[in-house]
């Protein structure tokens, strides 16, 4: 009789056990899942050792999220820290290989650090999908992929496609810039340059490719214009340094 009711008394510990596991990852994994956005909250206000910490806790609770991994490889790629973002970002594609938002940002990523033929497949796959309802954000990183391979009227052709679904994204808007620049097209650089500035704050990127624009068209005022902005508002910038080593 002893036996018996040790044996029920085991099997029914088991069952509490077994059915309090499932609970706990639930809770964990919400946890997990408000530590992350805590992460990207700080990584998009720039906060990045708030973030970390964040991501850190995220990733202790549930280390199957692909999204805490594509956070981390985010915020390791804005230290500099560029084996571990590959490594996270590698994750991330790894436990969710179709999610568009990893497919486009490690493509872009990819691209940057030279892998250019892996970046170009996994960004023509997010352009591609027909669930993406934001397609001109892999069309953009997909015409800059082709910029780094000196292939400027395929980089030009996807500028142009973003710009054709969405009008007013700054980014293409500004690579536009860029290729008319380059082409001497200034008169349609310029257009572009109007189109950016209505729709998008000043970068110090945007900045100095306006003064090339600027001074181009023979209007070295604006340029100038331009020049004491950039000064003035990223006096730490590569731009800047550029402007003072001319």
């Amino acid at each position: 009789m002893l036996f018996c009711r040790l044996w029920v008394c085991s099997v029914a510990l088991m069952y509490l056990v077994a059915c309090s596991l499932p609970a706990q990852d639930k809770d964990n994994n919400d946890t997990a899942a408000i530590y992350l956005q805590l992460g990207e909250r700080y990584l998009r206000l720039n906060k990045l050792a708030i973030a970390r910490e964040n991501l850190q806790h995220a990733l202790m609770l549930d280390n199957q999220n692909a999204q805490i991994y594509h956070a981390l490889g985010v915020l390791n790629e804005k230290l500099r820290l560029i084996d571990a973002a590959t490594v996270n970002y590698q994750q991330a594609f790894a436990l969710t290989p179709n999610d568009l938002r990893i497919q486009n940002n490690y493509g872009r990523f990819l691209c940057e650090q030279g892998d250019t033929q892996q970046g170009i497949t996994l960004l023509i796959q997010a352009t591609t999908n027909e669930l993406n309802e934001r397609p001109w954000f892999a069309m953009t990183n997909l015409g800059r992929c082709y910029l780094q391979l000196s292939n400027n009227i395929d980089a030009e052709r996807y500028f142009m496609q973003a710009l054709q679904i969405h009008a007013d994204y700054s980014p293409a808007l500004l690579e536009m810039q860029k290729i008319n620049y380059i082409k001497g097209d200034i008169a349609n650089a310029k257009a572009y340059l109007a189109r950016y500035q209505r729709v998008a704050q000043d970068t110090a990127e945007s900045l100095l490719m306006a003064i090339k624009i600027e001074n181009a068209a023979g209007n070295s005022a604006i340029a100038e214009h331009d020049r004491q902005l950039l000064l003035s508002q990223f006096p730490l910038s590569q731009e800047a340094k550029t402007l003072k080593s001319r």
